[in-house]
C-alpha cells in the first residue's frame, strides 16, 4: 500500500469515517497540513506502539546485565514492525519448504521411484 493511502486510512480512523467520506469531505491543502501535523506529532497506533516500546525498553534495561549486554535497549526493539517488505524467496527455497513439511507430515515424494498411479497403475 502506498505510504499516503495508508496514511488515509490511519486519518480516517482517527476522526471515525471511512476513506471515501473523508477524501470527499476534506481538501487536498487540509490533508497535506494532516501529513505534515503527523509528521510532527504522530498519533494512533504507531504512536501507542512506541509509549509500549519506552515502557518495555525501561524495564528490560533496568534488568540488564552490562557484562552480557553493553548497549541499552532501545524502544523500537520492542515495537512490532509491519512495513518490512521480506526477500522473495526462490522457487528453489518454496521447493525445499513444501519437501520439509511433506516429509514432516509423513508424506510421499511421488517425483522419485514407483507410486500409483490413479487407477491402480504403477509408474516411473
Amino acid at each position: 500500500m502506498r505510504p499516503a493511502r495508508r496514511f488515509y486510512f490511519r486519518l480516517a480512523l482517527a476522526l471515525g469515517m471511512p476513506v471515501g467520506e473523508l477524501l470527499n469531505r476534506i481538501s487536498s491543502q487540509e490533508l497535506t497540513e494532516w501529513m505534515a501535523y503527523y509528521a510532527l506529532e504522530p498519533f494512533g497506533e504507531e504512536r501507542a506502539d512506541l509509549r509500549a516500546g519506552i515502557v518495555a525498553s525501561t524495564v528490560a534495561n533496568t534488568a540488564r546485565d552490562p557484562k552480557k549486554r553493553a548497549r541499552p535497549y532501545r524502544p523500537q526493539e520492542f515495537m512490532p514492525t509491519f512495513d518490512r517488505q521480506s526477500k522473495r524467496q526462490t522457487w528453489q527455497q518454496q521447493l525445499r519448504i513444501v519437501e520439509m513439511l511433506n516429509a514432516a507430515f509423513g508424506g510421499k515424494d511421488l517425483r522419485h521411484g514407483d507410486f500409483a498411479h490413479p487407477g491402480g497403475q504403477t509408474g516411473r
